[in-house]
């Protein structure tokens, strides 16, 4: 089977909002397959550096449940509520 992830790379600004769109996301994640694979806090660069302190990693069945998502309204709603509690980079990777 071919996955798609979204990985995210966060830096929280407003701890408060980012802990409400933290637990309003996997409700939007089940409609098109989502699953949570881990999130974490950086340790330590080993090689390069990253500015962001936070990753998320979102497994999707394939690159068009991912797609689906990122689109959806509900998805789409939260956005604001994200960009205003953490500067966030999503990049999109297929296996």
């Amino acid at each position: 089977m071919s996955y798609a992830y979204v990985i995210g790379h966060i830096t929280v600004k407003d701890p408060a909002r980012w802990a409400d769109y933290r637990r309003q996301v996997p409700n939007t994640l089940a409609p098109w397959g989502g699953e949570l694979v881990f999130r974490g806090e950086r340790l330590t660069d080993l090689a390069g550096q990253q500015p962001h302190g936070d990753v998320v990693v979102i497994r999707f069945p394939d690159p068009a449940a991912l797609a689906a998502w990122h689109a959806s309204p509900a998805y789409q709603a939260l956005i604001p509520l994200r960009t205003a509690a953490a500067d966030v980079v999503l990049t999109s990777y297929g296996t």
